[in-house]
């Protein structure tokens, strides 16, 4: 059986596609996410609390199958549930800034805040 390697990829990434749930990519808080329904992820910092319901409605394009819709600049009517699970802070980031010869040493440190979110589901 003489397959050539390249068919074979191909018809695999079918086979997963065609398993896969309806996919989404949205805008959230300025960046841009793939999700799917039942999806854990971190987010910039929302202003909610533990528990609460999000909806975002900025979904650039949907995929569903074999369907691909994509928005101009967003898709119309479409949006994403999602649940807050838990807000974190994420690692240390140190800036240190030397000049030298002129004794200027500052040493910061940052840590950004995160949300961690669950889709719910895709709405269409």
């Amino acid at each position: 059986m003489n397959i050539p390697l390249f068919s074979v990829n191909v018809l695999f990434l079918q086979s997963i596609l065609k398993d896969l749930d309806m996919i989404a990519v949205v805008n959230i808080a300025g960046q841009q996410f793939k999700l799917s329904s039942g999806q854990k992820l971190f987010v910039h910092r929302q202003e909610a609390n533990k528990g609460d319901k999000l909806n975002f409605d900025q979904v650039l394009m949907l995929i569903d199958g074999d369907s691909t819709q994509i928005g101009a600049p967003t898709v119309s009517g479409a949006s994403i549930s999602a649940t807050v699970l838990d807000h974190a802070k994420g690692d240390k980031v140190i800036v240190y800034k030397k000049k030298r010869r002129k004794g200027l040493e500052k040493k910061n440190g940052h840590r950004q805040s995160f949300t961690q979110i669950q889709v719910d589901s895709i709405n269409v």
